[in-house]
């Protein structure tokens, strides 16, 4: 396995890239805007105009999209993919979506003669970075096997989940984990800050005892700061909440937690914040949301 297709070069994608060739892997990309991806370009990545050029002669092909309309296009649509990738090869999307989709994805692709994987990944654009992403798998073991070698270049904690969509699965628990963690981050900040204390202070005090997280970790010091540059669009956090929502659903769960954050998320993002991180959930907690500090106090009853 030599020759790498790589659709979806962006926040996490160049990262990808980048270790994919440092690994030795020669790799041909496809990207709407070819502006966008010059960078990885000059250090070698070979553009393609199109997803039919791109994959027609690659050993394995690897997307990471936005959305799963995005998921659906790519693999789906005349000419693209299902349609053109070399007979045999290794179709593995690592975007995070339906695990529905994954396994139309999988039903289809093995029919057509490929070997289809779904393996979306956690660690956001720091470990995409340094190459130490959380990389959760699904699809045929012998399959996953094979692509070790692909899987190692971009990540350390590779695990084994299943039959195909159950990549997913354990991608969507993360997201629900990460909802609930990042709110109550969000809310003790928020609380320590009207109580008069120091934020690095509480910081340093807490972060290394039970209330520790990596949420904590990575977003304590940027929410702190100010800084809401996206490692993670907050519009695709709300995208993967959703996903988590019909999923339990369909299994009559009732997650209450992930209900009441993904309906604070949605409030920021119909207030234009959706191209920001997900740390950006703090401004929630504003004073402009704390409507029930402006009520009026209800007037009291004639004697």
């Amino acid at each position: 396995m030599k020759k790498i297709s790589f659709i979806g070069v962006g926040i996490m994608g160049k990262s990808m890239v980048r270790n994919l060739m440092k690994a030795g892997f020669e790799l041909h990309i496809y990207a709407r805007t070819k502006a966008k991806v010059e960078d990885v370009i000059s250090e070698g990545a070979i553009f393609h105009e199109s997803i039919r050029e791109c994959v027609s002669e690659c050993d394995a092909v690897i997307t990471i999209v936005g959305f799963p309309q995005d998921v659906e296009e790519v693999y789906f649509d005349e000419g693209n993919i299902l349609d053109c990738a070399s007979k045999g090869a290794y179709l593995i999307d690592m975007t995070t979506t339906s695990p529905q989709i994954a396994e139309k994805i999988y039903a289809e692709g093995t029919k057509r003669g490929f070997h289809v994987l779904d393996a979306p990944v956690t660690g956001g654009d720091t470990g995409a970075k340094a190459g130490t992403l959380s990389i959760l798998v699904g699809g045929d073991k012998e399959d996953f096997e094979a692509c070790m070698p692909l899987f190692e270049a971009m990540g350390t904690n590779i695990n084994y989940q299943g039959e195909a969509g159950k990549g997913q699965h354990c991608k969507l628990a993360n997201q629900i984990m990460i909802a609930g963690t990042l709110s109550g981050v969000c809310e003790a900040l928020t609380y320590a800050k009207e109580q008069g204390l120091d934020l690095d202070v509480v910081m340093r005090s807490v972060s290394t005892g039970a209330a520790g997280s990596k949420q904590l970790d990575t977003f304590g010091p940027k929410i702190i700061a100010g800084d809401y540059a996206p490692g993670f669009f907050m519009k695709h956090f709300i995208k993967d909440m959703k996903l988590a929502l019909i999923e339990a659903n369909r299994k009559g769960l009732s997650l209450d937690v992930l209900s009441m954050v993904l309906a604070n998320y949605e409030e920021l993002e119909a207030e234009g914040y959706g191209e920001l991180g997900t740390q950006a959930l703090i401004k929630f907690y504003d004073e402009e949301h704390r409507y029930m500090e402006d009520e009026e106090e209800p007037e009291q009853a004639e004697e």
